[in-house]
């Protein structure tokens, strides 16, 4: 979604997981207020190619951010825009939250924002998951979403490792003063005591809710607006 055609403050947008590429609304919003809004698909997941987790969410990040100075091109009527980054920031919510968090390491990215983030697969992995009764989270996602998100039991496993795609793997490489988190405590997904722990070992800035449940990215990007666009800076 372009903003001002000269200005260079990119915002790059991510998605949960399981969830429907609908934040065009949002991205709308963002545009009108000065940045390039990219809203890119997981790999392996709708429209793009490839199988979902086959290699870490954090490579689809550095392939965008390496194609970003090259311009954009609407396929549709082959109009091209040029762009001139000088700002980057990262926003996500849940699965997209923890690749939000894992972009702070490149530092071509100045902020990141996180919604609700998985800061540790290897503890939410033992949990019980809410969302299905199905013992194999795989077969949900292909009973529920189709061809939506290419995923095997495999790559999905890789996430128990501890490693991959793993935030709680990175705390001490990570610049905790890229990274602002908004969780709620009555989140049925992810414990908000990981996070807060998470937020405390990096220096993160966390802004606890006593309620929201699973917060969606757009209710916070809404309300808090002025809260991120001073973070922002």
């Amino acid at each position: 979604m372009p903003a001002e055609r000269r200005s260079g403050r990119i915002i790059i947008l991510f998605d949960g997981m399981p969830s429907l590429p609908r934040k065009q609304p949002l991205l709308v919003w963002l545009a009108a207020r000065g940045y390039w809004v990219i809203y890119p698909r997981w790999r392996g997941a709708w429209e793009s190619d490839g199988q979902f987790l086959q290699q870490s969410p954090e490579r689809d990040l550095h392939d965008i951010l390496d194609e970003l100075p090259r311009g954009l091109r609407d396929p549709a009527f082959g109009q091209e825009f040029r762009l001139k980054p000088k700002h980057i920031y990262v926003i996500g919510g849940s699965f997209g939250g923890t690749a939000a968090l894992l972009a702070a390491l490149d530092p071509r990215v100045e902020k990141v924002v996180a919604s609700c983030p998985v800061v540790d697969w290897s503890i939410l992995g033992q949990e019980p998951r809410k969302e299905t009764s199905n013992p194999s989270y795989p077969a949900f996602i292909h009973d529920a979403f189709g061809n939506g998100y290419r995923l095997s039991a495999k790559n999905w496993n890789k996430l128990r490792g501890g490693k991959f795609f793993n935030p709680a793997a990175k705390t001490r490489e990570l610049d905790g003063s890229k990274i602002l988190i908004f969780h709620a405590k009555d989140d049925p997904y992810i414990p908000w005591r990981g996070v807060e722990r998470f937020a405390h070992a990096t220096g993160a800035r966390l802004r606890l809710l006593d309620r929201g449940g699973h917060v969606r990215t757009e209710l916070i990007v809404h309300r808090y607006w002025r809260t991120l666009a001073a973070f922002f800076g």
